[in-house]
């Protein structure tokens, strides 16, 4: 009992030596408590303080805004982008002949490579010891009309022995094909597929390029900008046919333009703004009307 008393008296002294040290800091630290990244007005704990000789002196306020609001959330990817850019320099001195550019955005480092390019950094990404990218998680497509390679196909890479991600971007057309890739990762059939079904990019030497989303005889790729949301047909069962028909779409209301000057709403001071189109002539006096006059 005496030894577990002494223990006891031993640990209450250290807590009580420690719960001092840690007020005394509180005390001398900056008075200014303020939440980061908030919404609402910061409120300071600071009291103000006066300057002046004693007579006729004037409270200086303390800014509420002394203290910074955090660190950029940005920031914490400072670490891993240099390694990222070494590591996308090695791989472009490595295929100087391949790798058009480079370009890392927080923690995600993208090559992009010619379509003739695809094959050769695929399998340079999987074998190389430095690299050992061995699994291809997607096969993603991109639709940008303005471009004159319209088309953006992005390879989704993953490598389990040093834990690390990678794109591979590269562009086509509707006339110009992209190599296939199944023939470096098996993954890449359904992917490609896909893409062919949405997008109408042509992966040359794919096995079994057909559609895999849309129903047999679709016309069109959904996910072009220029492919209408309402589509071109809808399809139903029909209960007289006893099977699914396609029909063309029909809508209850034609589409319409709507400008900004609308015949229906009050424009300025209480004028109503008609169109020429909406004016009626007047009508023109009656003979009888000429002769009473």
């Amino acid at each position: 009992m005496a030894a577990r008393s002494l223990a006891s008296g031993t640990l209450f002294r250290a807590v009580s030596a420690r719960n001092a040290t840690s007020s005394s800091l509180r005390v001398a630290a900056a008075p200014v408590s303020l939440r980061a990244f908030s919404s609402s007005v910061p409120k300071s704990s600071a009291r103000p303080t006066i300057q002046g000789d004693g007579k006729g002196d004037r409270v200086n306020p303390v800014s509420p805004y002394l203290e910074s609001a955090g660190s950029n959330p940005v920031d914490k990817y400072t670490e891993i982008a240099g390694p990222l850019h070494d590591f996308g320099s090695y791989i472009t001195s490595c295929l100087p002949r391949f790798i058009q550019q480079f370009s890392v955005v927080k923690d995600e480092l993208t090559l992009y490579v010619a379509p003739d390019a695809v094959i050769p950094t695929l399998q340079f990404l999987r074998d190389h010891t430095q690299t050992q990218f061995r699994a291809c998680m997607d096969i993603s497509g991109a639709d940008y009309p303005t471009r004159s390679q319209r088309f953006e196909v992005v390879y989704h890479l993953l490598s389990v022995q040093y834990n690390a991600r990678i794109r591979v971007k590269t562009y086509a057309d509707e006339v110009h094909p992209v190599p296939s890739a199944t023939g470096v990762f098996r993954s890449a059939d359904w992917y490609e597929r896909e893409i062919w079904d949405m997008y109408g990019v042509f992966f040359i030497g794919h096995p079994d390029l057909r559609r895999i989303l849309t129903d047999y005889g679709f016309e069109g790729h959904p996910l072009r900008k220029d492919f209408p949301l309402t589509g071109y047909t809808e399809v139903r069962y029909d209960e007289e046919k006893k099977r699914v028909v396609s029909e063309p779409l029909q809508l209850t209301q034609a589409f319409r333009n709507f400008e900004a000057n609308s015949p229906w709403e009050q424009v300025g001071e209480g004028e109503s703004y008609k169109p020429n189109a909406f004016k009626l002539t007047p009508p023109k006096p009656k003979e009888e009307d000429k002769d009473k006059k």
